[in-house]
């Protein structure tokens, strides 16, 4: 083995190897295990949340594969319908073109030309990672099976009723001229204006003031509401009001949705405009008085550019003309203007407000009315409810089911269609009546509507929501409408594993598809985990600036590259130079190269279930520490079984109480490791392995065999070399699923001389825990030696003498047990506590001035005579004392003070607390220290 441990020198080599022989493959022996990767946009790269989650999918099945499941990890893209027309829109607008130059059908080509040369980055990036995906089974939503499977879903639900068309309110992106899912549309905390505006009442009899953030839609108004139970308003109820501009009368109407505090009290309702506003009209749409108002009080007031539209075609000629064909915003000016003008606008007051915004766009998003294509989802939604209340389908954690049946309980008709041209084409026809026809060609509708070749119809422009086809990802993947052996044998798949925040738009999906379709749920677990932050708790973002990516993590980069990536291509230009200070102020040296394994062990540790993650680059630097201690624990290994006899041979070995306690703590790990990832707690697998490599293994078993193979008996040396390799053979398979590579790269070397051929460790079993191996009387001898041992660092330590230097120790109060343990151990403790002589004292014999340190109630005695200049010591003690007691008011100072704890972040509250009690502890261990010294 090379002397130094280098990532970059073995990960990509094995990943090769392994992708090259089909160890990825779903075998068919084996009880099925199946997960299906969350479909990444085509359009993506790998980020920190993709890291995390792929890790954790990949960790899993590896293990579920060496248990000798029938192992897929199913691979696959999202077509990311909005996301990839837009890069390709903006590609082609360099050449001074749009879509519409290209025309539908050459554009689509333009965009699959795009795909096959530039998409897939993030497969690509998910090798890197490690991610042992069946590489031969990858789809891609939009390839031809996929799109089989899509065109059916809908058509029989279509044919069910459960697929319809209507004129409802969206979100839409005035940019993209499209409807977007509330996924899309980030909402975003501004400084805007509250306007309170007069609505005579129609009877002369004064006016009611009306708050709004939004005074041009009021042109939409159908209504002003109060609560049922505002005293101020009740008297009025069943009067009209004058709706200014326009010249029409709407009522007032009671309705719960009101805030009395909010405001006025009175509020505006705008159907065709506001999302709760069309609730309220839902709720009183039958009253005459609505009914009466034109077009029922759905009037929609702006084009699909959110200009004032023009109302030429209108009888009633509801919007003033003077407004037609200005921009929404410009419109507002013109309106509070006008209103101002007569006398209408009582005032004008700041207000902080949500604004939603399309993610892809930037744009205002402005709720329309439009026709749409909807599922209707309440009779899909109740088996799926009841699949996780009656526990078909169990989520982990357990409290994320809360959220499930909030959403579920609460759903609305799901808006399937989308006004762009990438993505599933809905399989409708109208003809010039409008008569709808849904089928799987136009051959077939008109055969089966007996329509002539001459009969005019028309392809429906309209593509599938993303969602859509995702939502049918378990099965689809997996060759339905066919009845393939795969979906035979794989579906239901076993875990989904995914972020909270697509639990609906998703997750729920997927699950009233899966039941409609397939009469099953499509996984048996859900496992939910949280975000990946910074290491301050910040969600990361482009804008903050703390945007990860993990690849550079695995190759590291330099400070300029790492500032150039961050503000090229930011949406904020204004944030650059915040964001470069940042960058150089966090990272002045760039980033290092920490290299895959230790990244992914990173995720993995810091995996407790549900909760975000904050990832800290002082943690992947401690595993890539880790991955080095393992590494050279190897070569020790090595080095001391290359060419040697092994325990293989029928020569005699012999085990040492040393060598049954390893071997006890390793099946204890195994089923410690085993129970942890069964149950996802990936984070306590980690840091079992971790403390057993470290600790146990390395810190303390590799210097116990030192004594024993140095010991010049050859049955003792045979059987400690074979402990040595089977702890590390063993413990190479149990951290695999973790840490692939080093892994990989070690157990080629290290199996051969534990007697094991095989082409790779991914083809080996998981370790399983004998419990006929944990000698219960072997951990408690040695954890008896440990403690001796640690007593006497402690001492060491505390009086400051040297690590070196050879100490005369004398044991007192000791029992029996002790006694033996002492007798029998007596070689290792003096071995590796630096000690020259060990004395046994009867309990009442006297003891010179000592340092102690206890072993249950047998007392270590240390002599002070002659190894400690008492008043140096003294002198040093109290001068580090002194140095703490300065910096303490300074602390305690800054967390008294009010002005500091109302203003800084609760990460720097939090770090000042932690230092301060790091302090008051260290305070208090040298004063200990001082007063024992003292004494003696």
């Amino acid at each position: 083995m090379e002397k130094t441990y280098d990532p970059h020198s073995i990960e990509q080599r094995w990943y090769k190897i392994w992708e090259k022989n089909g160890y990825f493959a779903a075998k068919p022996e084996g009880k099925p295990y199946c997960i299906m990767i969350p479909p990444p946009n085509v359009t993506g790269s790998l980020h920190m949340g993709h890291a995390f989650q792929d890790t954790l999918m990949d960790a899993l099945t590896r293990y579920h594969r060496m248990k000798g499941d029938s192992t897929l990890w199913q691979p696959g893209t999202d077509h990311a319908g909005i996301a990839t027309q837009m890069v390709v829109e903006r590609l082609i607008s360099e050449e001074d073109k749009n879509r519409h130059d290209y025309g539908r059908e050459k554009f689509i080509e333009k965009i699959w030309q795009w795909k096959e040369e530039s998409g897939g980055t993030i497969t690509r990036q998910l090798r890197r990672m490690g991610a042992s995906l069946d590489w031969s089974r990858e789809r891609f939503t939009m390839d031809e099976g996929m799109s089989a499977a899509v065109q059916e879903v809908f058509i029989r639900l279509y044919e069910e009723g459960l697929i319809y068309r209507g004129k409802r309110l969206v979100n839409w992106d005035t940019v993209l001229h499209t409807a977007v899912s509330d996924l899309e549309v980030l909402s975003e905390e501004e400084n805007g204006s509250m306007w309170y505006m007069r609505y005579p009442l129609a009877n002369g009899q004064g006016y009611l003031i009306v708050a709004t953030t939004r005074p041009e839609t009021m042109l939409g108004d159908a209504a002003v509401a109060i609560h049922p139970n505002d005293d101020r308003y009740r008297h009025l109820l069943g009067e009209f009001v004058e709706l200014p501009l326009t010249g029409r009368k709407i009522p007032l109407i009671a309705d719960p949705y009101v805030d009395p505090e909010f405001g006025t009290g009175c509020v505006k309702i705008t159907p065709a405009h506001d999302f709760n506003d069309y609730d309220v009209w839902l709720r009183h749409r039958d009253r005459s008085e609505i009914q009466a108002l034109p077009n029922g009080g759905l009037i929609n007031i702006f084009t699909i550019d959110a200009q004032i539209r023009n109302n030429e075609a209108d009888e009633d000629q509801l919007i003033p003309p003077k407004y037609s064909g200005l921009d929404r915003f410009e419109a507002r000016k013109q309106i509070v203007a006008d209103l101002d003008a007569q006398g209408l606008l009582e005032k004008v007051v700041n207000h902080k407000l949500m604004v939603p915004k399309g993610d892809r766009s930037g744009s205002v998003i402005e709720p329309l009315l439009t026709d749409q294509w909807y599922v209707k989802v309440e009779p899909l939604a109740a088996p799926a409810i009841a699949a996780v209340e009656n526990g078909d389908i169990k989520f982990v954690p357990d409290n994320w089911k809360n959220t499930y049946f909030d959403w579920m309980r609460n759903i609305q008709d799901w808006c399937i269609s989308r006004q762009i041209w990438w993505g599933h084409r809905i399989p409708a026809w109208y003809d010039n009546q409008g008569n709808i026809y849904v089928g799987r060609s136009e051959q077939e509708i008109r055969g089966k509507h007996s329509l002539p070749a001459d009969y005019p119809l028309k392809r429906d422009e309209d593509v599938l929501d993303t969602w859509f086809s995702s939502a049918l990802w378990p099965f689809s993947t997996l060759g339905w409408p066919d009845n393939t052996e795969e979906l035979a044998k794989y579906y239901p798949t076993s875990v989904l594993v995914t972020g909270f925040d697509i639990i609906f738009f998703w997750v729920a999906r997927m699950i009233m598809m899966g039941l409609k379709f397939q009469g099953e749920v499509p996984f048996r677990e859900v496992y939910i985990h949280g975000l990946v932050r910074d290491a301050e708790g910040q969600k990361m973002s482009k804008s903050k600036g703390n945007v990860l990516d993990p690849i550079d993590l695995i190759d590291g980069i330099k400070l300029e590259a790492l500032v150039e990536k961050r503000i090229s291509g930011m949406m904020q230009p204004h944030l650059a130079k915040k964001i470069e200070q940042d960058t150089r102020k966090h990272f002045p040296e760039g980033i290092s190269s920490y290299g895959t394994d230790a990244l992914r062990f990173t995720f993995a540790a810091l995996a407790s279930t549900g909760r975000d993650i904050r990832f800290d680059l002082a943690r992947t630097e401690g595993y890539r520490n880790f991955c080095n201690k393992l590494w050279n624990a190897a070569r020790y290994v090595l080095m001391n079984t290359e060419a040697q006899d092994n325990g293989l041979s029928d020569r005699p070995c012999q085990y040492t109480q040393i060598d049954r306690w390893i071997i006890a703590r390793l099946n204890q790990v195994i089923a410690a490791t085993v129970n942890a990832i069964d149950n996802y707690r990936f984070d306590l697998a980690a840091q079992a392995i971790y403390e057993f490599i470290w600790n146990e293994y390395c810190d303390w078993y590799l210097e116990f065999a030192k004594i024993s193979l140095q010991s010049g008996d050859a049955a003792l040396q045979r059987g400690t070399r074979s402990t040595l390799l089977t702890v590390l053979e063993n413990v190479l398979r149990l951290t695999h699923p973790l840490m692939p590579f080093i892994t990989e790269e070690i157990w080629q070397r290290v199996a051969p001389l534990a007697g094991i051929s095989a082409d790779s460790i991914m083809l080996q079993p998981y370790p399983v825990a004998d419990e006929a191996k944990i000698d219960l009387n072997a951990l408690r001898e040695v954890n008896w030696i440990m403690a001796f041992i640690l007593g006497v660092r402690r001492i060491r330590g505390e009086m400051n003498i040297a690590p070196g230097k050879p100490l005369h120790v004398l044991v007192q109060n000791g029992s029996a047990s002790d006694l033996n343990s002492l007798t029998e151990s007596r070689i290792y403790l003096q071995k590796l506590g630096r000690l020259e002589s060990i004395s046994w004292l009867d309990s009442d014999e006297p003891a010179p001035e000592s340092a102690i340190a206890l072993v249950g109630d047998m007392k270590i005695l240390i002599p002070m005579a002659g190894l400690i200049d008492k008043n140096a010591e003294l002198t040093r003690l109290e001068k580090e004392i002194q140095k703490i007691k300065n910096d303490l008011p300074r602390i305690e100072g800054k967390l008294n003070n009010p002005a500091f704890i109302d203003k800084a972040p609760a990460e720097v509250i939090g770090k000042e607390k932690l230092k301060l009690g790091d302090l008051r502890f260290s305070l208090h261990n040298l004063e200990e220290q001082q007063k024992k010294i003292r004494a003696l």
